[in-house]
C-alpha cells in the first residue's frame, strides 16, 4: 500500500527549482537512514525521464557494471551493456557523450556505497563534470545515508566535488504536526508519546502507524526480540562506527544521567582525554549534542542524547535485553514517565515554542544545581520568558506552586538586558488554567498543543 507523502514541500520545490535551470546540475541529498530520502526522490522523478539507480554495497567492478546496465536500459542500448567498462572515469565519460536535447536525470541512491568501496569515484566524477557533464542536460542527484562518509567525502572542502555541486540538502525529521498524520489510529497523547520515542522519522512512523495505540506498538516493536526496533540502534551505529562497544558504553552513560565528559568517562572506565573523539563523532551525526545554557557560560555545557530513538532504546531496551530475549518485556514493567518528562521538555523548546513564541531565541538555563526548563529571549522588545514543563497533570494549587518556585529561580538568572519578564507553564493538563492566564501567566496543556498542531 502506498502511504501518504507528507511535508517535504520545501525540499521538493528546491529540487524542482534546480531542474528548471540551464546546464548540468549536481545535487547532493543526504540524511540519516529511514528519513525518507528515497521516497522524496521517487516522488520528485515521478513525472520525469531518467535513470533511478539503487547502489549496492558490493565490489567496485560490480557497482560499475550495475550502473552501466541501468544506463543501457534507459537508452535501450544493448551494445552498451556488452562494452568492457573498467573504471568510473570511463563510465562517466560515456554518460557525458550521450546527446540530450532535453533534461534527464541520473539518481544514484546510497551513493556512499560507491565511495566506501572505491573512493576514486569522486575524482572520476569531478574530472568528467569539469570537462563535459557541467555543460550537458544531465541532472545528477547523489543520495547517501552514511552521514560521516557523506560529509567527509562529498561535502567537505577537501572533497573532489567541492565547488562542483549546485545544491546540497540535508533532509531532516518531520515536525510533529506532519508526523502525526502518519499515526491515524493514535490518540493525540499516544501520537505525542510516539514522537518522543521515535521522532519524526517517516519509516519509523509508518511502522508505528500499523498499531492501534502506543503501548501495543512499544511492546511489539521494542520489547520483543522479534521487534523492528529491538536491534535498530545497534544497526545504525554499526553503519557508521567500528568501535561499537565504546560508543554503546558512552550512550548508555548519557542515557542514565551522566552529562559531563568527566562523569561519562568515569562511567565508561575511560580517560576523559580519550573520550572527546567519540563524543565529537556522535555530535557530527546528531546522535548526541552538547547543550549550552541560554544566558549562561559556555563552560557549563552538558551532553545529552539528541536522537530520541537512541535515548529511548538505551533507557529501556539496552538495560532489559535479558528479559526481552527470554520472554519479552511488558510495557507496564518499566516506568516511562520520567523519560517522557525529559523528552517533553525538549519538544516544548524545539517545536512547540516556535509556534507560540515567534521571534524568540529559546533554550534552557542551569547553574549550581538550579535549572529552568525554558528560557526565551527576544531582542526586539527586550522581553524574557521563563517556563517550566511538566508531563503530568497539575491541580491549580500545584501549578501555582511551580510558578512561584520558577519566579524564585529566575532571580538567579542575569537578564538585565531583558527587563520585561513573563512566566510560562506547560503540562499534560492544568486545572484552573484560565484563572492563571487572567493573572498574566502563559499557560498551555495538551489540549492547547493539540489545537495549535491541528490548526497548522
Amino acid at each position: 500500500m502506498i502511504r501518504e507523502f507528507v511535508d517535504r514541500e520545501t525540499e521538493s520545490a528546491l529540487l524542482e527549482e534546480e531542474w528548471q535551470k540551464d546546464g548540468g546540475r549536481l545535487i547532493i541529498l543526504y540524511g540519516r537512514r529511514r528519513i525518507g530520502k528515497t521516497r522524496l526522490i521517487t516522488e520528485f522523478v515521478r513525472d520525469k525521464e531518467g535513470i533511478l539507480h539503487f547502489a549496492e554495497d558490493t565490489a567496485p567492478q560490480i557497482q560499475i557494471r550495475q550502473l552501466q546496465e541501468a544506463i543501457a536500459r534507459f537508452l535501450d542500448d544493448p551494445l552498451l551493456a556488452t562494452l568492457e567498462i573498467a573504471t568510473w572515469d570511463q563510465l562517466f565519460t560515456y554518460l557525458a557523450r550521450i546527446p540530450l536535447a532535453e533534461r534527464r536525470y541520473l539518481v544514484i541512491d546510497e551513493f556512499t556505497y560507491l565511495i566506501k568501496n572505491d573512493p576514486t569515484v569522486l575524482s572520476a566524477l569531478q574530472k568528467t563534470w569539469d570537462t563535459a557533464l557541467a555543460g550537458t542536460n544531465w541532472y545528477i542527484l547523489l543520495s547517501g545515508s552514511m552521514l560521516g562518509l557523506m560529509t567527509d567525502s562529498a561535502l567537505s572542502y577537501t572533497s573532489p566535488l567541492y565547488g562542483r555541486r549546485t545544491r546540497d540538502m540535508l533532509l531532516g525529521a518531520l515536525r510533529f504536526p506532519d508526523a502525526r498524520r502518519l499515526l491515524p489510529l493514535f490518540s493525540f497523547r499516544d501520537a505525542l508519546k510516539a514522537h518522543l520515542t521515535i521522532g519524526g522519522i517517516p519509516e519509523y512512523l509508518l511502522k508505528a502507524g500499523d498499531y492501534p495505540d502506543y503501548l501495543t506498538f512499544v511492546e511489539r516493536e521494542f520489547f520483543s526480540k522479534y521487534g523492528y526496533f529491538y536491534r535498530e540502534p545497534y544497526f545504525l551505529l554499526s553503519q557508521e562506527f567500528r568501535e561499537l562497544k565504546i560508543y554503546q558504553a558512552i550512550l548508555n552513560a548519557v542515557a542514565v544521567g551522566n552529562t559531563t565528559a568527566g562523569t561519562i568517562a568515569q562511567f565508561c572506565g575511560m580517560d576523559a582525554r580519550h573520550l572527546y573523539p567519540y563524543l565529537e563523532a556522535m555530535i557530527r551525526l546528531e546522535i548526541i549534542e552538547r547543550e549550552l545554557p541560554l544566558l549562561g557560560s559556555r563552560r557549563q555545557g552538558l551532553y545529552r542524547i539528541k536522537d530520541c530513538i537512541f535515548d529511548f532504546w538505551y533507557n529501556f531496551v539496552f538495560s532489559h535485553r535479558q528479559e526481552i530475549e527470554t520472554e519479552g518485556l511488558p510495557s507496564d514493567a518499566v516506568d516511562m514517565n520520567p523519560y517522557f518528562g525529559k523528552r517533553f521538555e525538549i519538544f516544548v523548546r524545539n517545536e512547540f515554542a516556535r509556534s507560540v513564541l515567534p521571534g524568540y531565541t529559546v533554550g534552557r538555563w542551569w547553574y549550581r544545581g538550579e535549572e529552568i526548563d525554558l528560557v526565551a529571549v527576544r531582542e526586539s522588545d527586550e522581553s524574557i520568558i521563563f517556563g517550566e514543563c511538566k508531563w503530568g497533570n497539575l491541580k491549580e494549587r500545584e501549578g501555582r506552586g511551580v510558578l512561584t518556585r520558577l519566579a524564585e529561580k529566575a532571580e538567579h538568572v542575569r537578564h538585565d538586558h531583558y527587563p520585561r519578564e513573563r512566566f510560562c507553564l506547560v503540562a499534560g493538563s492544568i486545572e484552573g488554567k484560565d484563572r492563571l492566564r487572567e493573572e498574566g501567566f502563559l499557560v498551555y496543556d495538551l489540549t492547547d498543543i493539540e489545537a495549535i498542531c491541528t490548526a497548522r
